[in-house]
């Protein structure tokens, strides 16, 4: 590729048993993974930015997932569907222009450069002592007039952890007004498969197919213990949780490639499919006075029982998206030529549901499900795009120089249908578009050095959470949110330039330097409305002016005591201009040079930086980890046809500022081992190990009510958080036959 790509193959990840693309990606130069939980790895961060910032493409192809910032969680796809991963620094007039910070190119096996079949069976242990299989099975044949692959894999994924969290009046730390032990663990299977056919037509033409699925049902069970002081008064409850998920990925496509006109045309389909069914109850039984201490059970000595209350929120989304792409290319004078039309449409609907429960008498358990609670009000929304994309590039190769230049215009019709309780539904729409030109130039210095210089220009959408114009009581402290539908997408120009050494024939090493501008950043505005806490406060307080015969009537009382409320409504909104920036250094190659053959490092290290201003000053982007690090070896023992490795990985510190709550989050070193020793040419054995370091992520939380209290330093409460997880160790067995 012309413009700056890394491309990792499995063999890069295997030795250290990866079981999700998230945990491959872990491993890659400038790839975060700030707010996952400890040992997980799903939503993926390029240059620390994630969300609608990073695109995440399965074969090429945009995807739909879980999250409303148009997120697809990388942990959904097992390890062992993947052929490799590509890393595309910046983007190309032929793709979609939704990648500010980059794009993740997740390209599964295929029937056409797949041959054989192979078994994989292993199983986990954690811990905590848990033992769970997985098993995995790919086969490519002659089929059909052509080549079929087909692919199948189970297996378990489990988690387990348990997290502190002390609270205190401020951040002096001076009075702890609560402290809180957990223990969650995370329990369910992964289905997953995937089938690609490819056939060669009359000797210039080729069809392909190709289709994959991914059935993720998980239970996540947690318990806690949470002692409030206040004074001489002890109040102590016990806090479960349940969050059961069920949720389903599906894609498939279709494309033909034929020789026309002098030159190449490809016509494509693809679609693909998310649903989402997911449940979040959490309860409290609340015990007042006489606590003997919390013991890792729940006892209580001589402590009253003061209720138990239960709140839930269900969730059903589906997310719909179908592309329709044609084009064409051909040589054109020195150059190729290469021009084409995307179409896209996309239909997300989502549901949520509030409920709430309240026990009559200490012994009387909760309903397991939200469905058996009381009702409490649902949002429902639906959010269809529909977009032109037309895009013309031209490209040339020479002796030194390689270059392409395209342009693309991205045409977007949006609708956003929503309406509270099952009321009636409000419509809005809105139309953008954006002309996003690239310009990519590679030139070979020698044979062995290489520089690389991008311009391009993106966009990041705006989030669905966002779009939508239903108000949400209380989303940031006592403040409420209210959507926006007419939001602008954020646009960034970019500049990417790198420098590449090839060491001897197997090894690489590179410095690639970044700087994105980005325009009409998308941040929290107040509306200057009075949220709904402030005006029932209001009036509940100028019913009891009147109660108590200070004023005569209500008119007389608010006359007298004109409304200052302290909290408000809150919107999105464009506003203002950000920038990111920083370099990412990656080697990999064998230590040949001083007579090492067969022991092999790689190392690789990022350091970002941005700037953006929000309603209290200047600060960096959302969870933007600071620095990304990785460094390892492989050792192979060709006489014991054996080999064994290691690896360490460590995150920096990345910081967040929304309206009522600051945080800062660190994670703890990550140390992986493997042991490898291989049986012929057709079975293996590998053992390996994670989290050998029993790393920790920890958590500073700032709360507060208001945002005037946010800018004054007036805490609502001061948090610090940790979550810890211990090793797991994995025993793989792959037969190839």
């Amino acid at each position: 590729d012309i413009e700056p790509t890394l491309v990792y193959d499995l063999e890069y990840f295997q030795r250290f048993e990866p079981t999700t693309v998230g945990d491959m990606l872990r491993r890659v130069p400038g790839v975060g993974f700030v707010g996952s939980d400890i040992m997980e790895y799903d939503g993926v961060q390029l240059r620390g930015l994630g969300g609608g910032y990073t695109q995440v493409l399965v074969n090429g192809r945009k995807v739909p997932g879980a999250g409303d910032d148009r997120s697809f969680y990388v942990d959904r796809i097992p390890a062992e569907m993947v052929d490799r991963i590509e890393i595309r620094r910046s983007a190309s007039a032929n793709r979609s222009g939704d990648a500010v910070a980059g794009a993740i190119n997740i390209v599964l096996r295929d029937a056409w450069a797949f041959e054989g079949s192979y078994l994989r069976m292993g199983l986990n242990r954690w811990d905590d002592g848990e033992v769970n299989p997985t098993f995995g099975a790919v086969t490519s044949t002659d089929a059909l007039g052509g080549r079929v692959l087909a692919g199948i894999n189970v297996q378990d994924r489990y988690r387990s952890k348990t997290k502190r969290s002390d609270r205190y009046g401020d951040a002096t730390r001076q009075e702890k007004t609560s402290w809180e032990d957990q223990v969650e663990v995370k329990d369910g299977r992964d289905y997953s498969a995937n089938f690609s056919y490819v056939a060669e037509i009359g000797g210039n033409a080729r069809f392909s197919a190709d289709a994959f699925y991914v059935r993720t049902d998980r239970d996540v069970t947690e318990v806690s213990f949470e002692e409030e002081l206040d004074g001489d008064e002890v109040e102590d409850k016990r806090v479960p949780g349940f969050n059961p998920y069920d949720q389903e990925n599906w894609g498939a496509s279709l494309e033909y490639r034929f020789a026309m006109a002098g030159g190449t045309t490809r016509l494509g389909l693809d679609h693909a499919r998310f649903d989402n069914h997911e449940a979040e109850t959490e309860g409290e039984q609340v015990h007042v006075g006489g606590a003997d201490g919390w013991d890792g059970t729940w006892s209580i000595d001589g402590a009253e029982w003061d209720g138990t209350e239960y709140e839930a929120v269900a969730i059903d989304a589906r997310d719909r998206e179908t592309g329709l792409t044609l084009s064409h290319s051909r040589p054109l004078g020195g150059a190729e030529l290469e021009f084409g039309l995307d179409l896209r449409w996309k239909r997300r609907e989502g549901r949520v549901g509030y409920y709430q429960w309240e026990a009559d008498s200490e012994d009387q358990p909760p309903p397991r499900y939200p469905a058996d609670f009381q009702p409490d009000g649902t949002v429902g929304s639906t959010i269809e795009e529909r977009r032109v994309d037309p895009y013309l590039m031209l490209s040339g190769r020479g002796a030194m120089f390689t270059w392409e230049a395209g342009l693309r215009h991205e045409a977007t019709r949006s609708e956003v249908a929503h309406s509270a309780d099952d009321g009636p539904v409000a419509r809005t729409r809105k139309e953008y578009d954006e002309l996003l030109p690239s310009v990519h130039l590679r030139w070979d210095l020698t044979e062995a050095d290489r520089i690389n210089l991008s311009l391009a220009r993106t966009l990041k959408r705006p989030d669905f959470n966002a779009l939508v114009p239903a108000v949400l009581e209380g989303e940031f402290g006592d403040n409420d949110y209210v959507g926006n539908p007419a939001l602008a997408p954020e646009t960034a120009n970019g500049i990417d330039l790198g420098y590449e050494h090839r060491l001897g024939r197997r090894g690489v090493v590179g410095i690639n330097f970044f700087y994105r501008d980005v325009r009409d950043l998308v941040e929290l505005v107040n509306t200057g409305e009075p949220s709904e806490a402030a005006v029932e406060g209001y009036e509940d307080d100028i019913a009891d002016l009147v109660a108590d015969g200070e004023y005569a009537s209500a008119a007389e009382a608010m006359a007298a005591n004109p409304f200052q409320p302290d909290s408000w409504l809150f919107t999105s909104a464009n506003v203002g201009d950000g920038e990111v920036y920083g370099f990412e250094f990656d080697l990999s190659a064998p230590l040949s040079f001083v007579g090492l053959e067969h022991t092999g490092v790689f190392l690789n290290y990022a350091w970002v930086d941005s700037r953006v201003d929000d309603f209290a000053g200047r600060r960096r982007f959302n969870d933007q980890a600071r620095s990304t690090f990785n460094v390892g070896f492989i050792q192979d023992l060709p006489a014991l046809d054996a080999s064994f490795g290691l690896s360490y990985r460590k995150q920096g510190d990345a910081r967040s500022r929304l309206l009522g709550e600051e945080a800062l989050v660190r994670y703890g070193g990550e140390l992986d081992a493997f042991v490898e020793k291989r049986f012929g040419d057709r079975i293996s054995l590998r053992l390996s190990a994670s989290n050998l370091l029993d790393a920790s992520k920890d958590e500073v939380f700032d709360k507060f009510d208001t945002a005037g209290d946010q800018l004054a330093r007036d805490y609502d409460e001061y948090e610090l958080e940790t979550e810890e997880a211990g090793p797991s160790y994995q025993l793989v067995m792959r037969w190839a036959f």
